[in-house]
């Protein structure tokens, strides 16, 4: 199946506000988890979120790593603002930072220790511009951990994983589900793209039906 891009940014209130209740407990959590796994060895030190969205993550992760700052990347304002309120109901505004910013004229004033990302590179009509920011926001020896949808063979197969995991979904979440499997990448696709980007020490998994993950070091 040839991919479908869909628009870059999310920015209707409908749409970011029924993508911020849904219930991404398990996936999100399991982000994070796989992120202390792949780097048991990081406690401390400054984590880039390209695409935080309403910043689950970055919460996340500034309660499992407690000596950790996060800084959230997103495109879209509407995000930025429910992120902004979600870090201050937690009381973790001295550790998050979000900023509404777009890839190409992303600017840190020193690189990350780590930089992350979830479900981010599909909303992309260029993939390569989102690790060339990667590339230049984290320092060499850096950890990466990026994760993604991956594209199913075909439109069935798309909506059979939407029917799958999102039955109970309201109609506008299971749409843009849809649409984000149809503008998905796959693992062949993938690992073009960090080839071309010299990212010989990241490594491709599939962890289930609909997801890949790119996770090591970047030098």
């Amino acid at each position: 199946m040839e991919r479908m891009p869909e628009p870059e940014v999310m920015n209707e209130v409908e749409q970011v506000c029924a993508y911020a209740s849904a219930d991404f407990e398990q996936e999100n959590q399991g982000f994070v988890n796989s992120f202390m796994t792949y780097f048991p060895e990081f406690s401390e030190g400054h984590i880039m979120d390209l695409g935080c969205g309403p910043a689950d993550i970055p919460i996340r992760l500034a309660r499992a790593l407690p000596a950790c700052r996060i800084t959230g990347i997103d495109a879209s304002q509407p995000m930025i603002d429910l992120g902004n309120r979600a870090v201050n109901a937690a009381g973790l505004a001295a550790r998050i930072t979000l900023r509404c910013e777009r890839l190409q004229s992303l600017h840190l004033s020193e690189p990350a220790d780590a930089g992350i990302s979830n479900s981010v590179l599909h909303h992309l009509i260029n993939p390569l511009r989102f690790w060339y920011a990667l590339k230049q926001s984290v320092k060499p020896g850096g950890c990466v951990l990026v994760m993604d949808l991956i594209r199913p063979d075909s439109p069935e197969a798309a909506q059979a994983i939407v029917d799958r995991y999102a039955a109970n979904e309201p109609p506008i979440l299971r749409r843009d589900f849809y649409h984000s499997l149809l503008a998905a990448f796959t693992e062949d696709e993938v690992a073009a793209q960090l080839a071309e980007m010299n990212f010989s020490r990241l490594l491709i998994d599939v962890p289930d039906d609909r997801h890949w993950m790119v996770g090591g070091r970047v030098y």
